[in-house]
């Protein structure tokens, strides 16, 4: 139990450093509104696909277990046939396949666990989603860095553009604005460099697919307990009625 809670505390302490010192290192960039995918099942499964095959092999998610995706309508025989890469039991959790002695001779640390990833990040920039879509899509070529990849939302980070080959390569652009006598660049827009096997659009619904599986397996309960949720108030106010209604009848004599 105690070894359970220390790699929790491990894990979080991880994922705040790695969205906090993002923003931070962003120098106030902008954050775009991800899409909120939350009641749609074809989006999160093909989330749950790309989380699968893009994140699984390097980052964890110890405190999802692969059976809770029967929660957006995938068969147990689905996971098993398409999902299940690192284990063969469906109740197992989703562990990363990298092995962390080479994690952390690779990118100098052990990537962190991205079960409540979507959940460790929000301030006035948006919300955690919305630092990861930003993330995501902002990715360029530098040659200079080891993995030949780096972010404008995260500058020299560590991981590498794992889905260039859907997005292309792009450069960003910038324009020059004055503050306090010293010119600085501010990000315009991108220009693609070489196509990917999507269009821009394309990437980011893509993304927009992952982030909102991102966003759903950090509380897989959360359409649940909205939906109880908006039942209990629909009961609440007929209740109210009633009890109205019970109470003018009950003192209707009484002047």
């Amino acid at each position: 139990m105690m070894k359970t809670l220390k790699q929790l505390a491990l894990g979080l302490a991880a994922m705040l450093a790695l969205a906090g010192n993002g923003a931070q290192a962003a120098g106030g960039m902008a954050w775009d509104k991800a899409p909120n995918n939350a009641n749609d099942i074809g989006a999160l499964q093909n989330g749950a696909k790309l989380f699968v095959n893009y994140c699984l092999n390097c980052h964890s998610a110890a405190f999802m277990r692969y059976n809770r995706l029967r929660d957006i309508k995938l068969t147990e025989q689905q996971i098993k046939d398409n999902l299940l890469f690192a284990t063969d039991k469906v109740g197992e959790t989703m562990k990363a396949a990298i092995d962390p002695r080479q994690a952390k001779e690779w990118f100098g640390g052990n990537p962190p666990d991205l079960s409540v990833i979507a959940r460790s990040r929000s301030g006035a920039g948006g919300t955690g989603a919305d630092y990861l879509y930003t993330y995501l899509r902002s990715y360029y070529r530098d040659d200079t860095k080891a993995t030949g990849w780096n972010n404008l939302a995260f500058p020299s980070v560590a991981m590498p553009h794992v889905l260039w080959e859907l997005s292309g390569e792009r450069r960003p652009l910038f324009d020059e604005k004055e503050e306090h006598g010293h010119k600085v660049a501010v990000f315009k827009s991108w220009q693609q460099v070489t196509p990917g096997s999507m269009t821009p659009l394309q990437y980011d619904q893509t993304v927009g697919d992952l982030v909102g599986y991102l966003r759903w397996m950090g509380e897989p309960a959360q359409n649940t307990r909205v939906r109880v949720g908006v039942w209990v108030l629909m009961f609440l106010l007929a209740f109210t009625f009633i009890a109205w209604r019970l109470n003018a009848a009950f003192w209707k004599d009484i002047k």
